[in-house]
């Protein structure tokens, strides 16, 4: 199955050639350092491009101060990984082995370089996203998370960072090996987020630590962009790829992670060019990657909470904090959000069995035990195959007597040659029960109420559009989808009630709910918001 990048192990070591070189040396400064010095420390903005002509630089564990392993720099390599994109932090701490002599280019200027010369950028981003993998594969990192087994807050944490495929180590609190006393100590033996060898974050949150690694944009009051990209699924990272291709100045804010709801699908086969079979999330991760290389800037987590449109035409969003960012365009591209269904004692159990995701967090937490899921569409399946592989049975509860009209043939057919898996079908979860954790479910079926074991709870039925942000500036049909196109009488299929607000992928009424068209929405209807943008302004009468 693809991956969000090539394996590092098995890479050809491939110098960047000497006409590469020697356009970094014409922008770049030459910097010495001495061996022991430090070339970067966790938190160190990644504001500069760093290549070794001599010497070496050492990758250190940020605990222990000692080199991590066989990781080393040496000439012709250069630093750094695919945050470097975003303007990210350093997570691994780099230190010169002996005396050392770096070309070093502003961030900026070298994204430009990169921008101007294709081959050298594809060179370097293949590189950067080999080493994330690797980092991200083998838990290389300053984060460790301890307790997102027993406590729902570090586990949204863990959740944020898997689904935006950020490196960390997690840490369960009943463990008894050596590193996990070390790190239990360090937290006080509370459910904690560590970051760096000393630093423990303060009731932390997913946009506290967004914040450490540089994710969350720092959004000044009133900054203006070309076009705002409300919501970061397939149709939104599409079309920021779109964006920055058509040299638009474009933000995505996303209040989850990138990949919306595709990226809770642990193997996505039908979409063209993938026949291995990618998840959802390194799918559209890859598609991040190409719009930052493009220019166009990511923040999360951020929540869009309302909308203004100005006297001018253009429009101004109110983010979660009160921060304010204008736009002479939105596009509306939030999908859609599975339903929390009113089960007693839902509330207590999420976190605790109670999922809305099936990713491999999700599935750590339920290794070895019953599973069930609610919902028959493919992201159910696929989850129900994902989980399979570790769970100790899987039963999928359909209300419904068949699956023929919600998913795609091929995950039926798994589904039903799957001996590890069970569809019911005519039932309903009526009550959830348990002591910490979720042991049992209460199931209403024709025959009467039935008792079963569970040790986690998946709910994908139910999805609802995420419009409520809209503040009433746009047409909503009875199901609060968003009307576009001949609904409306508008030519352009992608353009709301009011000019200059678009909307593409699920959240827009009447769209095929597949991945490949939420793509190609998000790429096509980039045009438009071109042409709106440029669009001579209305003579005055």
């Amino acid at each position: 199955m693809e991956s969000i990048g090539a394996d590092l192990e098995v890479m050809k070591r491939q110098p960047l050639s000497d006409k590469h070189v020697a356009a970094i040396r014409e922008i770049a400064k030459e910097v010495s350092y001495l061996a022991g010095d430090m070339v970067a420390k966790v938190g160190d903005a990644m504001d500069r491009f760093v290549y070794v002509l001599d010497g070496e630089i050492e990758v250190v564990n940020p605990y222990s101060g000692e080199r991590w392993g066989e990781a080393v720099l040496g000439p012709t390599q250069f630093m750094g990984e695919i945050a470097f994109l975003n303007a990210g932090t350093m997570t691994i701490p780099m230190r010169a082995a002996k005396s050392t002599s770096t070309l070093e280019v502003p961030r900026e200027e070298m994204l430009k370089l990169m921008s101007d010369i294709p081959e050298l950028s594809d060179h370097i981003i293949t590189v950067f996203s080999a080493r994330r993998r690797k980092q991200f594969e083998a838990n290389r990192s300053s984060i460790k998370l301890i307790g997102a087994d027993r406590d729902a807050k570090i586990q949204d944490i863990a959740s944020f960072l898997s689904r935006n495929r950020i490196p960390f180590q997690s840490f369960d609190m009943d463990s008894d090996d050596e590193e996990t006393a070390e790190i239990c100590t360090i937290a006080s033996h509370k459910p904690s987020v560590i970051y760096a060898k000393n630093h423990v974050v303060e009731e932390p949150t997913p946009r506290k630590v967004a914040g450490l690694l540089g994710l969350d944009l720092d959004v000044e009051k009133g900054l203006d962009v070309d076009v705002l990209i409300v919501g970061g699924g397939p149709a939104g990272v599409a079309a920021a790829v779109y964006a920055g291709a058509e040299g638009l100045c474009a933000l995505v804010v996303e209040d989850v992670a990138i990949g919306g709801q595709a990226g809770t699908s642990s193997r996505i086969e039908n979409y063209m060019g993938f026949p291995t079979g990618i998840s959802g999330a390194d799918l559209v991760y890859r598609g991040q990657i190409q719009a930052m290389k493009f220019g166009t800037r990511f923040a999360m987590p951020r929540r869009v909470e309302a909308m203004v449109k100005n006297d001018d035409g253009n429009f101004c969003a109110t983010l979660d904090d009160g921060d304010e960012i204008c736009a002479r365009a939105v596009l509306v591209a939030t999908g859609v959000q599975y339903r929390k269904l009113p089960l007693e004692g839902r509330e207590e159990f999420e976190g605790a069995g109670v999922f809305y995701a099936a990713t491999d967090m999700e599935a750590r937490f339920c290794n070895k035990k019953p599973v069930v899921i609610i919902g028959g569409g493919n992201s159910a399946g696929q989850a129900a195959m994902y989980l399979s592989r570790t769970a100790h049975h899987v039963h999928m509860m359909i209300r419904g007597d068949s699956l023929a009209d919600s998913m795609s043939a091929y995950l039926r057919d798994r589904l039903e040659a799957d001996e590890a898996i069970t569809v019911h079908y005519g039932i309903k979860v009526s009550s959830l029960h348990g002591e910490k954790w979720l042991e049992k479910i209460i199931l209403e079926t024709p025959e009467g109420e039935t008792e079963m074991d569970c040790g986690g709870l998946f709910v994908m039925v139910g999805a609802e559009p995420n419009t409520c942000w809209l503040s009433g500036l746009v047409d909503l049909d009875h199901r609060n989808f968003v009307k576009t196109g001949e609904m409306i009488g508008e030519a352009s299929p992608f353009q709301t009630s009011t000019k200059g607000i678009f909307a593409v992928g699920d959240v827009r009424a009447s769209s095929v709910k597949r991945v490949a068209s939420a793509v190609g929405e998000g790429s096509v209807v980039m045009s438009a918001i071109w042409n709106h943008i440029n669009a001579p302004p209305l003579e005055s009468e």
